[in-house]
């Protein structure tokens, strides 16, 4: 007779919120390391720097407007922020520009390669955080399953839409397209599926009554 394996306790909510914050402020960090290597960022970054090259307002800002100005599309997209969805808007643009002002530019391509590569690895170990807290995805992916299910295109077909457009607007704006945003764009897939396996919080699980014939 084989014996059923006790529920596994839902993860508490102050536990959720450190991974949501922390996940977020790793997050803001990363893409700071990502810009301080100077060998591309990804699609929505280069977006970003495009116009805070053009604009002189820091990267951060822009990050923050242009993640509130996508939210306001998911109104028609029938979308539903979360916490996690609001919280994204800010902090990841805050903990970018604090990132950029702490630390030095890199000028020798080791250091450059190992700001680029610890920013790749660490942008997916905080993807894996802040999803594995589960309170709503940021405002960006939000636009593009939204799209998804509005359109009936493949989510996949969405997300190359909506990052090839907001990549090449970057480019022509003067952000940085390089090594980096193609190594980015290979490996932050896999990453973030490995590190949300590693974060993984167990989720909430209804416990069954007592069997009486057990009492």
């Amino acid at each position: 007779m084989t014996t059923a394996s006790p529920p596994r306790a839902a993860a508490s909510l102050p536990r959720r919120l450190v991974h949501l914050y922390a996940g977020l402020l790793l997050y803001g960090f990363s893409d700071g390391l990502l810009v301080l290597a100077g060998l591309g960022v990804e699609p929505w970054n280069l977006f970003h720097q495009g116009i805070s090259r053009r604009t002189g307002l820091s990267i951060g800002t822009v990050a923050i407007i242009a993640g509130a100005l996508v939210l306001l599309l998911w109104w028609p997209l029938r979308q539903r922020p979360g916490l996690g969805t609001v919280s994204n808007v800010f902090l990841v643009g805050l903990s970018m520009d604090w990132t950029l002002a702490v630390l030095p530019s890199a000028h020798s391509w080791p250091a450059r390669t190992g700001l680029l590569l610890a920013g790749i690895v660490l942008n997916g170990a905080a993807t894996g955080l802040y999803l594995s807290a589960r309170f709503g995805p940021g405002p960006r992916d939000g636009l593009m399953t939204g799209l998804h299910r509005r359109t009936g295109r493949s989510l996949r077909l969405c997300r190359t839409f909506v990052e090839a457009a907001v990549g090449l607007v970057g480019i022509a704006l003067g952000g940085t397209l390089g090594i980096g945003t193609v190594l980015y764009a290979l490996t932050i897939g896999p990453l973030a599926q490995f590190f949300l396996g590693v974060f993984a919080l167990p989720a909430t699980r209804p416990v069954p009554p007592p069997d009486p014939a057990r009492a």
